[in-house]
């Protein structure tokens, strides 16, 4: 398939955009006809646009900068989806490419078509509106997905490409990132294109409330450069939440906040991040609950993690345990500052309310009920001084996509010394303690997002042999 060269990133993205909607409108046509019946005697395809790109010099104008170069001479390629979603995103890294290694940029249909649940976007629902007849002909009519193209190789480390074939520009196949944005539709209630930079999860619905009650202050106020709230169902009833709700604060520039309830266990905790990092947030971060495992912890001290004991076992094919999922200076900081302006303590009187330390992450919810050499022998040993069923993987999985991440719990029980999560205790609990730490989570957005992305993305989530894509 031809492509044409491009010289300044505007003219290159303007061509993808040019291409992607002209096999969207050629897929969406073919389907509404058949929709109504009209059966074509061959099938209908269209392709994912592709930016090719061949290094002139092997310079890098920041060297600070953990991305927007490519590690060696070669052919390099990514298929690309979504400009309507990805615009700012995909002319960043084309200037990043064009700045650091000159050349051109080449744009043009790849070899991959694009699944027809895809072309038609995360709010259609297929099979419900074609009759049963139609849907025994419609995979013999349209693409439907191929898992082939979607796997995280390039993501774990493990990619090898066939010889001839280019190196990955990107972390992630365009196939790949369509996926992820059908799933956050299907799994959050809001559409990809509400998701924010900036990313708080928690594991529990007060805290959500109490962000929606903000966020409406916010927007109603306009204060913050602030501009739209939105929940799930986009401002549709529904009969139920979602699995796990998302919440967007939302600015013109995407640099807002959005909150997701992502409920209980290292599953959900994967599964979110999985979808959310083809977004290719600046910062995610978990503000939940833990049990202390230290004595002189109190119920409301908060632990900021500057390690993680990974007993979650989720990610253990695509990330061992062993490999360590090292602290971020910058979203550490940053979490530290917001906690000492939020709480007005300073200095050395910080320590009688907030520990750093290892966090524990792990499957099993009841894990009080283990004997006790079992449960207590690796927190003694690694040093734990909290334990909790999400951090560890969300921190693990931003370390696989490359999103900063952080992390900062408050204590609910002390199980190991008598004092177990029961409601009354708990109620009061989340009264006392719930506004605080929600308002040191979104402070800490603020500081990060003045920190600015080029800090965020910190070398440390490189590897030396790593795509040139953010």
């Amino acid at each position: 398939m031809s492509h044409k060269s491009f010289k300044t990133a505007d003219s290159a993205f303007a061509e993808v955009e040019k291409l992607y909607n002209n096999s969207i409108k050629k897929l969406k046509n073919g389907f509404e006809e058949f929709s109504k019946g009209k059966i074509p005697k061959k099938n209908i395809s269209a392709n994912y646009p592709v930016v090719i790109f061949k290094p002139k010099k092997m310079e890098r104008i920041d060297s600070r900068l953990s991305y927007g170069f490519v590690p060696k001479d070669g052919e390099y390629s990514v298929t690309l989806t979504r400009p309507d979603i990805f615009d700012h995103y995909y002319r960043e890294q084309f200037r990043l490419l064009l700045e650091n290694h000159g050349g051109k940029l080449e744009v043009g249909y790849s070899n991959t078509p694009i699944p027809i649940h895809f072309a038609l976007g995360e709010y259609y629902h297929l099979e419900q509106d074609l009759t049963a007849e139609a849907m025994k002909s419609f995979s013999e009519i349209f693409d439907q997905p191929d898992l082939t193209h979607m796997d995280d190789e390039i993501s774990n480390s493990r990619y090898e490409p066939k010889d001839g074939d280019p190196l990955p520009l990107s972390l992630f196949t365009a196939p790949r990132v369509d996926l992820s944005l059908s799933r956050l539709k299907h799994y959050t209630g809001t559409g990809a294109k509400h998701f924010q930079n900036y990313v708080i999860f928690t594991n529990y619905q007060f805290y959500i409330d109490e962000f929606i009650r903000i966020g409406h202050e916010i927007i109603e106020d306009k204060a913050g450069g602030y501009n739209e709230f939105i929940e799930p169902g986009e401002g549709a009833k529904s009969a139920r939440l979602p699995q796990m709700p998302a919440y967007h604060l939302k600015r013109p520039d995407g640099n807002g906040i959005t909150m997701v309830n992502i409920g209980v266990g290292p599953s959900n905790a994967k599964t979110i991040t999985d979808h959310i990092a083809v977004l290719r947030p600046h910062a995610w971060i978990m503000l939940g609950h833990c049990a202390g495992l230290r004595n002189s912890q109190k119920l409301g001290d908060y632990v900021l993690a500057h390690a993680y004991l990974r007993l979650d076992n989720i990610l253990d094919r695509d990330l061992h345990p062993s490999i360590p999922i090292p602290a971020l200076a910058e979203i550490q900081l940053a979490l530290a500052a917001a906690a000492t302006q939020i709480t007005g303590e300073q200095g050395y009187d910080v320590k009688k309310f907030m520990r750093t330390g290892t966090v524990a992450t792990i499957d099993d919810r009841n894990w009080e009920l283990q004997p006790s050499i079992s449960q207590n022998l690796p927190l003694s040993q690694s040093r734990a001084i909290a334990l909790d069923m999400e951090s560890g993987t969300i921190a693990a999985n931003g370390f696989r996509f490359r999103v900063p991440y952080g992390t900062l719990l408050c204590v609910s029980d002390k199980p190991l010394h008598g004092q177990l999560k029961l409601p009354g205790m708990a109620d009061k609990f989340y009264r006392d303690r719930v506004n605080q730490h929600l308002e040191i989570g979104l402070l800490t957005m603020s500081l990060l997002r003045e920190i600015g992305p080029a800090k965020l993305h910190s070398r440390k989530l490189r590897s030396f042999n790593e795509v040139a894509f953010q």
